[in-house]
């Protein structure tokens, strides 16, 4: 028996980095500090043993199954590389340069998730902080289209609102907590102020609050919430020491979309004429924001991004993994974590059935699609060392605490690469 502390989980954007586990005959046993959609995840690594590779749904030997995978991308001539969220840096810059040495498109997780988030920080900027920063500091607290008590288990206690910081000591009795969603959530029960949003309304009430801070007129019919508690709000966002708004998918997926996020980050941007306000994204897969930098530090675009001429042209819509499958533009596709497929469309799936598809995942995942090749990888943090970006975009590193029976992304992904250069 085996005890190691200080382990990080990349289940969620959270990152958590003070697990305690202990392993016992080659399973974790115990995960101390472990949120409920982590327990059950640590606790079933290595609960089953997937051959290292399978070609046409047979066990293959490694070697085959590269240089088979390596066939496919050879012939393809729009080829597709999507997923990324599971992987640690080292397989994302792997995934990188497969997609230029074989001319496709990459794209992530985020193409389905915060991309309109992503497209409105791009067009108005952002005014952030890191995780730390709020701990310590922020005495408002505002999740707006987000539910962190179920998707980000530990937010609460270990960032946002429970917290003891150096200017918040006292933590949860020195902050003031608001929730902002179309309906009462689990986290809404925690609030001391719920603002219900009207359906796809929530650019109305974010411009609402904006004429509120700045002074200027109201359209009483286009308010999008209830005007005392928005104005309630507003005095509040305007009065508090140090403030952040944490949105998420509720936000950034619904109605406006991308025209949403643009309307709260300008609201940031006006509040800092009054105090210290800031915004986030609530990341959800553990390792995304890593692919978003990853990608960004090789190719200079976050996420939909396409090499078949010889350098990076990023178009969303255009390029991103669900456009390009529905329309039949994908020749061959290779998941690094085939568990993103779970969002694609109907049509994008169907499309996927008619081609080529290669899938990187780890031993407790199935493949959503049925592959023509299946490599099972090793899991990052689990497996093996490596590094993942929390949601704040703060590099954690990530320990092994189980023997590595299989391959990296990094190894797998590199191994089709030389199998190319052959």
């Amino acid at each position: 028996m085996a005890d190691f502390e200080h382990v990080a989980c990349t289940v969620c954007g959270c990152v958590c980095d003070d697990l305690r586990l202990t392993v016992q005959d080659g399973r974790i046993v115990r995960a101390e500090g472990a949120c409920p959609l982590a327990e059950p995840w640590l606790l079933g690594q290595d609960g089953c043993q997937p051959a290292v590779a399978e070609v046409a749904g047979q066990p293959a030997p490694l070697p085959d199954a590269l240089a088979q995978a390596a066939i496919l991308l050879r012939a393809a001539r729009s080829p597709l590389i999507y997923g990324l969220a599971r992987s640690s840096t080292a397989g994302q810059r792997a995934a990188v340069a497969l997609a230029e040495s074989t001319g496709a498109t990459i794209d992530t997780n985020a193409s389905l998730c915060h991309a309109p988030s992503i497209r409105a920080l791009q067009e108005v900027g952002e005014v952030t902080c890191t995780l730390g920063e709020v701990k310590n500091r922020a005495d408002l607290v505002v999740f707006w289209g987000a539910n962190p008590v179920a998707s980000h288990p530990r937010h609460l206690e270990r960032y946002s609102l429970d917290a003891r910081g150096r200017h918040v000591p006292a933590g949860r009795s020195n902050r003031f907590l608001v929730v902002a969603d179309t309906q009462p959530t689990a986290t809404s029960q925690r609030a001391d102020l719920f603002i219900p949003i009207e359906p796809n309304r929530d650019f109305e009430a974010l411009a609402t609050l904006r004429c509120l801070v700045r002074g200027a007129p109201l359209h009483p019919t286009a308010l999008g919430a209830p005007l005392p508690l928005l104005r309630e709000l507003a005095e509040r966002m305007q009065r508090c020491r140090y403030g952040i708004i944490f949105f998420g998918l509720g936000l950034s997926m619904t109605g406006a979309g991308p025209h949403n996020v643009e309307a709260l980050l300008q609201l940031v941007t006006d509040l800092n004429a009054h105090t210290r306000f800031c915004a986030r994204r609530l990341r959800m897969q553990g390792n995304v924001a890593g692919a978003d930098t990853v990608l960004l530090w090789q190719t200079g675009f976050p996420f939909s991004v396409n090499l078949a001429r010889g350098y990076p042209r990023y178009n969303p819509g255009e390029f991103s993994a669900q456009d390009l499958l529905e329309r039949g533009d994908v020749d061959a596709c290779l998941f690094v974590g085939s568990e993103g497929a779970a969002d694609f469309s109907e049509a994008a799936l169907a499309h996927l059935r008619r081609i080529p598809v290669i899938t990187l995942d780890h031993p407790t995942v199935p493949s959503l699609v049925p592959p023509t090749i299946r490599f099972t990888t090793a899991v990052p943090g689990v497996h093996h060392t490596g590094t993942a970006y929390r949601m704040d975009v703060v590099p954690i590193p990530l320990r092994a605490v189980l023997p590595a029976n299989y391959p990296t992304d990094e190894a797998v992904l590199q191994g089709i690469e030389l199998q190319l250069a052959g």
